[in-house]
């Protein structure tokens, strides 16, 4: 099974994702775990491009093909072959992403962002996409680190990324889930696991 955790930054995924692994394997399931970008030699490369080398300008339409191509490394080097293996996979975002920070948000086409998405991916997409909710000031509040490329655009731009991923979780993957990010660790942790394994279940 493929899943993907993704929302606002500051929503508190990579916590989650901690707890989801941590759940999963206490069930016996082999896990792996990737970011998008990144993961990869390419990916970590194209990442430190996109979040923190500002001496680099980027045209929206650049920056959305380096994120593409950051994904379609991760799809071919760690992805397949960890769901070819038996594994569960867990990725901190994936294309939907991409397609409301750079579409939603950054004004390009979001039929096209799909489809150059699906290019790149192979047409893999997950099984189960997971989104946490939660207002953009709340969550710039809960960012203790510098701030990167993208998180200096604003909240007003954060408010079109909230938006967007409320307006696209559905073409995300047939089966997704929006928790309200504002609750605690525990109660979010809890709703994330049983959705997940109610889906497990019933493959």
């Amino acid at each position: 099974m493929f899943i993907s955790l993704d929302g606002i930054d500051g929503a508190g995924k990579s916590t989650q994702i901690d707890l989801l692994r941590a759940h999963l394997e206490s069930k016996g399931q082999t896990v792996a775990c990737f970011r998008d970008p990144g993961s990869t030699k390419l990916g970590e490369a194209i990442r430190e491009i996109l979040l923190h080398r500002e001496d680099i300008p980027l045209a929206g339409t650049a920056e959305m093909l380096l994120y593409m191509a950051a994904r379609a490394q991760l799809v071919a080097d760690q992805i397949r072959p960890a769901l070819e293996s038996g594994a569960t996979v867990i990725c901190d975002r994936f294309l939907l992403a991409n397609v409301v920070y750079q579409g939603v948000a950054g004004g390009l086409n979001v039929d096209e962002l799909w489809s150059v998405g699906r290019c790149a991916t192979g047409g893999l997409s997950p099984d189960l996409t997971v989104v946490l909710d939660l207002e953009p000031e709340a969550a710039a509040g809960r960012i203790q680190r510098g701030a990167d490329r993208l998180e200096k655009r604003g909240i007003e731009y954060f408010k079109k990324v909230r938006r967007g991923f409320l307006e696209q979780v559905q073409r995300a993957s047939s089966k997704n889930l929006v928790v309200d990010a504002s609750g605690s660790v525990d109660a979010i942790h809890s709703l994330i696991c049983t959705f997940v394994d109610s889906q497990q279940v019933n493959r």
